[in-house]
């Protein structure tokens, strides 16, 4: 075991277990919006005083996996992150059909993440933190991606999470923390309301406002400017490049959630020296 605490074998280990956390991302991310939806119908249905819809379960451990287009169920060797994806050329054993790019991208990257984090921080509660971060930002970017939405059941997790670290003062004093978390959340939440008063329409979801107030739990209010400049700088570029080069409509909602999550991974690994250079350039 103490051999697994050296910094060397620590970011091996961080970096396998990254893959393999990386493999049920890919399940939390299609299967949370899902069993959303399966909630709000159902208490739809209880408020009309009808029964719920009759579904067969649904969580992230049950069913198995199966292929999309042929149901079939995907064994073990056929689930080992990348390589599997590598060893199967990108297609179904049963069917053929492609396998999205998605899965061993998510895997690789957290992976590489997990990594890191164990580079960076080393052996320590910090890194296993960091880990837990890099893995809800990952999920949460997908999911915002596919649903425009951010779950509840991740972000609220997420912000209590980051000021239960910092009870050790883990990334942030805790006061700087429990003000990050109130200052991300105010801070979105009066854009949204100063937009829809001056426009008549919603520009961000209130997952946002969350989403940001973890992210100011986590690394406190100090990396707030920092985080807001660098989500809306990537999300404008990114909105232009949709427009010009995908001629995707100006209308067409675009989530604020995926940049905000990448900032937020960036401020966790180099938000103290980048804030730094921001503030010695004002």
């Amino acid at each position: 075991m103490e051999a697994l605490l050296q910094p060397g074998p620590f970011i091996v280990v961080a970096a396998l277990a990254g893959l393999l956390i990386g493999s049920f991302l890919n399940v939390v991310i299609h299967r949370l919006p899902r069993m959303m939806e399966r909630d709000w119908a159902a208490q739809c249905a209880e408020l009309r005083g009808e029964d719920p819809p009759a579904l067969a379960p649904l969580s992230l451990t049950s069913p198995r996996s199966r292929c999309p287009q042929c149901s079939r169920q995907i064994g073990a060797l056929e689930n080992i992150p990348i390589l599997s994806y590598l060893l199967l050329r990108g297609r179904c054993k049963g069917c053929g059909e492609p396998i999205s790019l998605r899965y061993p991208v998510v895997e690789a990257v957290t992976g590489l993440l997990f990594g890191l984090a164990a580079w960076k921080l080393g052996p320590s509660s910090a890194a296993i933190g960091a880990m837990v971060f890099v893995a809800a930002m990952i999920a949460l970017t997908f999911i915002d991606f596919d649903t425009q939405l951010l779950p509840d059941d991740i972000t609220l997790p997420l912000l209590w999470l980051g000021l239960l670290f910092n009870l050790w003062n883990t990334y942030t004093d805790l006061s700087s923390a429990v003000v990050g978390a109130m200052a991300g959340y105010l801070s979105l939440w009066s854009v949204y309301w100063l937009f829809k008063l001056a426009t008549g329409k919603e520009g961000m979801g209130y997952g946002d406002f969350k989403l940001l107030a973890a992210i100011g739990a986590w690394l406190g209010w100090q990396v707030l400017p920092l985080t807001i400049l660098l989500s809306s700088f990537v999300g404008a570029l990114t909105g232009i490049a949709l427009i010009v080069v995908a001629r995707r409509g100006r209308n067409v909602p675009i989530p604020f959630g995926p940049y905000l999550a990448a900032a937020g991974v960036i401020a966790l690994f180099w938000g103290k020296p980048l804030t730094s250079t921001y503030l010695g350039l004002l």
